[in-house]
């Protein structure tokens, strides 16, 4: 958005982004609107709308409760949405401790963690394991990168669940999995 908008207007226009979208972060409402950082914290703090942080964890508490095959520690990422038996999405913030010295590059196991909690996550049952993943890291992930992991359940044929997981960096996708979750009675 190229356009100018007069304080109130973009205010106004703030609000129903963030509601579409609460994890914009400021740089990038900074981008859509052609303000300053500064100017996007004002119209928040005047609008009383929490910094991100604050506004994934309340999204994040209301879809804990709702998981029955895992404990809410035991998700990678932040869980910020969650139907049951048939999608979810979490929000993994990478950073250096997750990363190879060397090359900055995250390791696989992180990714890989975030991946199968959320799909375990969806699955509506009180115990499930993964009986079968097919994976494929598609691009290096970077120390400091947001990793938005969106979870599917294309399929159930008896006690399992055949869920798809699809990982982004920016609209970009860094991992791929495809795991058949087997519930236990």
């Amino acid at each position: 958005m190229a356009k100018r908008f007069k304080k109130k207007e973009r205010q106004e226009k703030l609000k129903e982004k963030l509601s579409e979208d609460p994890f914009l972060t400021d740089e990038e409402l900074t981008e859509i609107f052609d303000v300053s950082i500064q100017t996007i914290r004002l119209d928040r703090l005047e609008l009383g709308i929490p910094e991100l942080r604050e506004r994934v964890k309340h999204v994040a508490e209301n879809n804990y409760s709702k998981v029955r095959s895992l404990g809410g520690k035991e998700i990678v990422g932040e869980l910020v949405d969650l139907q049951l038996g048939k999608s979810g999405i979490s929000i993994l913030e990478t950073d250096k401790n997750m990363a190879f010295e060397k090359t900055n590059v995250i390791r696989g196991h992180h990714i890989f963690a975030q991946a199968e909690s959320i799909a375990m996550a969806v699955i509506d049952a009180d115990v499930a394991l993964t009986g079968v993943s097919n994976i494929k890291y598609k691009t290096p992930v970077e120390a400091g990168e947001k990793l938005i992991a969106k979870a599917e359940v294309v399929r159930i044929r008896g006690n399992k669940y055949f869920v798809h997981v699809f990982i982004n960096v920016s609209q970009k996708q860094v991992f791929r999995g495809k795991f058949i979750l087997v519930v236990i009675e």
